[in-house]
């Protein structure tokens, strides 16, 4: 069936839901297990709130700590049912770009994600990560809600 699954992760609640259910799917099925975060580069002109009050070095020290922890949290979740892991952080404007090419880096024959992340002005303006995820992707990709 699937030997190796692509979990993306924006440390939203239902972010970490998803990687919960990928996690027990993975293990009910023996496979593998990779968690991506995806990191924004920093934009002097932006609609996020984290990079209007930030210098650039400030804004990518932060990103680069909260990517770690999503990672880590993803990473215990998965040492807990005994799911072999691997963890990726990758910088990008698309991220759901970032997230079909590191599914195709990784040989994934699935990516599981959940139905939103973070939501927003940002949110509204782009269009949901997912769904641009399910209409880009050759990978089948299994949504959770």
């Amino acid at each position: 069936m699937f030997s190796n699954i692509l979990v993306p992760t924006d440390g939203s609640p239902l972010a970490f839901k998803a990687v919960e259910r990928a996690v027990e799917f993975a293990r009910d099925i023996t496979a593998t297990v990779i968690f991506l975060t995806v990191v924004e580069p920093f934009h002097i002109i932006s609609i996020e709130s984290e990079q209007l009050t930030s210098t650039r070095d400030s804004y990518e020290r932060l990103a680069d700590m909260q990517a770690a922890q999503f990672l880590a949290e993803a990473e215990m979740k998965a040492r807990e049912r005994d799911v072999t892991c691997h963890t990726v952080s990758v910088e990008s404007d698309n991220v759901h770009l970032a997230i079909i090419d590191t599914a195709i880096a990784h040989s994934c024959d699935l990516i599981a994600i959940a139905s939103h992340g973070r939501s927003g002005v940002s949110a509204l303006v782009l269009g949901s990560v997912t769904a641009k995820v399910l209409s880009h992707s050759q990978i089948p990709v299994l949504v959770y809600r």
